[in-house]
């Protein structure tokens, strides 16, 4: 079948699964019907927002559908069989598709993951490569089968994860690599040119759902682990800590402090660097230079954007200088 005249149901929801919607378009693929998750209320106001992959999809006439539980939604399943599809591509769709939808497509469900399976199966698998300090990461198209991320690849690139990535940047560059990988394996493996491959799966590594919690630095650890942190949970959920307001040290490095109100402080930016510390209290705030450093386990990490609950975000040396008592306060 020309892969031209195949019925295509697109599954998708987040902005990485952006640009393959829009290469399958572009490259005259049609899509029948789009499915992403129910809208949600969004920011301050919370206010009510179609997923990026709606809009998209609306922007081009495409039928959206927003089933609540694929399980349990019987009229919705009725609705996908009557559809018929030859195949179907999920790229960032949020749930798990059951096995009874896997049964219907001629040419079954193709995933777009942005790790290099085995590796990094599960939900996070740009957060934890960042995370880990890992120098390279990539994209694989696979097959989907009955569990996450287990079944076999149908083609794989990689990407230099670059020690100044942060992870939107990461998650653009990885959606523009997936969609152009999609686009090259979709021919080759309709016309049979490509065999999947099964996975290594004693290789397999599982990634977890990150949450605020994740987001708490410890300042008991090294720089470049805090700054690997501060990267890889930017924007969402976002890598905080606690500045005890009026707080400073009692005595030089005495780590004695003055009660006060802690409030979060959101690291959104820094910088690590080759400083050494010495033994001055983890979390102290100083001034290294021209910059606004906090001593850790191993060297300075240099603040650059921050954010104090209730407060903009700002430029750390703009924020002392509405904030003078920062300096030499310490962060928990």
């Amino acid at each position: 079948m020309p892969e031209n005249h195949l019925k295509i149901v697109f599954f998708g929801t987040s902005d990485f699964a952006v640009p393959a919607l829009k290469s399958l378009l572009n490259f005259g693929y049609p899509i029948m019907a789009v499915v992403t998750q129910p809208e949600k209320p969004a920011g301050r106001l919370r206010v009510t927002m179609p997923s990026p992959v709606k809009k998209l999809a609306l922007e081009n006439n495409i039928p959206t559908l927003e089933p609540h539980n694929l399980k349990n939604d019987e009229e919705f399943f009725k609705h996908f069989k009557h559809l018929n599809p030859d195949l179907c591509i999920v790229a960032s769709y949020g749930k798990i598709i059951p096995s009874r939808y896997l049964e219907i497509p001629k040419y079954g469900f193709i995933n777009i993951h942005p790790s290099l399976l085995p590796k990094y199966r599960g939900p996070s698998p740009i957060q934890t490569a960042i995370l880990n300090g890992d120098t390279e990461t990539g994209v694989s198209i696979m097959l989907i089968d009955e569990q996450m991320d287990h079944g076999p690849i149908l083609g794989i690139t990689n990407y230099e994860l670059r020690i100044t990535n942060y992870y939107k940047e990461t998650e653009e560059e990885l959606a523009k690599l997936g969609a152009e990988l999609l686009i090259d394996t979709l021919p080759k493996y309709i016309s049979g040119e490509i065999k999947p491959q099964e996975q290594n799966h004693s290789q397999a590594t599982l990634t977890k759902m990150i949450t605020r919690e994740d987001g708490h630095i410890d300042w008991n650890r090294p720089a470049e682990e805090i700054y690997n942190q501060i990267r890889a949970l930017n924007p969402e959920p976002g890598t905080w800590t606690l500045l005890r307001q009026g707080s400073r040290l009692a005595k030089a490095y005495g780590g004695a402090r003055v009660g006060g109100q802690s409030k979060t402080l959101n690291i959104k930016t820094a910088q690590t660097t080759d400083s050494d510390c010495g033994t001055k209290p983890h979390g102290l705030i100083e001034k290294l230079n021209n910059d606004i450093a906090v001593a850790t386990k191993k060297c300075y990490l240099i603040l650059k954007q921050i954010q104090l609950e209730g407060g903009k975000e700002m430029d750390a040396k703009s924020f002392v200088n509405g904030h003078p008592d920062f300096l030499s306060s310490i962060l928990e």
